[in-house]
């Protein structure tokens, strides 16, 4: 009869649409991870291109999950750049397995996205430049460290170090005056070490050699510059560094011949003759750096809290006139080396 669909009809259009579902899956999951390496590609091509193709061997990637200085901010007009402070993620691409430098307060999102992709790591390391309250305040809101199957190994690197008991950095702040769980309370497996060579806890599970040098350099309190060499490329961070009258001729040799230099930038010119002695660098000298070293990419980090976006967008520009292929870090940033 007109208007009505037989029983055979109705199956045939069902196992259609199955089919149609199904092959929209596919082309979904080939498509998407494409447009995605499209996209990095593209984004980073105009600044950092750090690389053109994405690395399927021994490549390593840099993700911000903070890039602001001396203090968290979350104003409107600071959020292109984002108000977390320091916090870097290293993925080791061919094993997936991620080191972590500094808890600003971006590890606390950072700890979020690994529960959120489902990422599984029996170890997991966290390496400290230093352990001013920008550099340690994520701590405690970091997810993975009250998991009591979760192993965490709190690493500072390099000679010279002046810290007396490693683990006396985290319980102090973590006392009961001052945040509501202890360290012995949070629940992970911790591990403090203070180490001169850390290349042996970078290296990857298939045995990639993975060097790290860290180098002290001038900051109230001491910090250390870190130099990650790997299948060929190196990535150099170099956050709070007060460079004084002259560049530092040791931070020049640590960043030599870097693919990627990462650099304190917090002042102009200007206000770093107003802030001397706290520890921090203009643009003109992350950039006079990347000159000296013969870097191939400079991102610029470690923001002043009153450095909003449209300033930092227009000295992005200019900085880029001098040394074209160097950007402003911003959060959730990722470069593949």
């Amino acid at each position: 009869m007109p208007g009505l669909v037989s029983d055979e009809t109705r199956r045939s259009e069902r196992m259609g649409a199955r089919v149609e579902r199904q092959v929209r899956c596919i082309i979904g999951a080939i498509v998407a991870p494409a447009f995605s390496w499209f996209w990095k590609c593209a984004f980073f091509y105009d600044g950092l291109a750090v690389t053109s193709e994405p690395s399927l061997d021994c490549g390593v990637k840099l993700k911000f999950y903070g890039a602001r200085g001396s203090i968290p901010v979350c104003d409107p007009g600071f959020q292109q750049f984002g108000g977390n402070t320091t916090c870097f993620q290293i993925t080791f691409v061919d094993t997936n397995r991620i080191a972590i430098i500094d808890a600003g307060t971006g590890l606390r999102n950072l700890g979020r996205d690994l529960r959120a992709i489902g990422h599984q790591q029996d170890q997991v390391v966290i390496a400290f430049t230093h352990f001013h309250w920008d550099h340690i305040q994520g701590f405690p809101f970091f997810g993975p460290a009250y998991n009591p199957e979760q192993r965490i190994r709190i690493l500072t690197v390099g000679r010279g170090q002046t810290i007396g008991n490693l683990r006396e950095i985290f319980e102090v702040p973590l006392q009961s005056q001052y945040f509501p769980v202890q360290l012995e309370q949070m629940g992970a497996q911790f591990e403090f070490l203070k180490v001169e060579d850390a290349s042996r806890h970078f290296t990857a599970v298939n045995n990639v050699e993975t060097t790290v040098t860290g180098q002290r350099h001038n900051h109230p309190g001491g910090a250390y510059g870190f130099r990650i060499e790997r299948a060929g490329k190196v990535l150099v961070i170099c956050t709070d560094v007060e460079h004084g009258d002259g560049i530092d001729p040791q931070v020049v040799e640590l960043s030599r011949g870097a693919d990627l230099l990462v650099h304190d930038a917090q002042y102009t010119a200007e206000e770093l003759q107003t802030h001397r002695g706290w520890g921090h660098s203009s643009f003109d000298q992350a950039m006079q750096v990347a000159e000296m070293a013969s870097v191939k990419h400079l991102a610029m980090t470690h923001h002043d809290p009153e450095h909003d976006d449209d300033f930092l967008l227009r000295m992005e520009k200019l900085c880029q006139e001098r040394f074209p292929n160097t950007q402003f870090a911003r959060e959730g940033m990722e470069i593949i080396l």
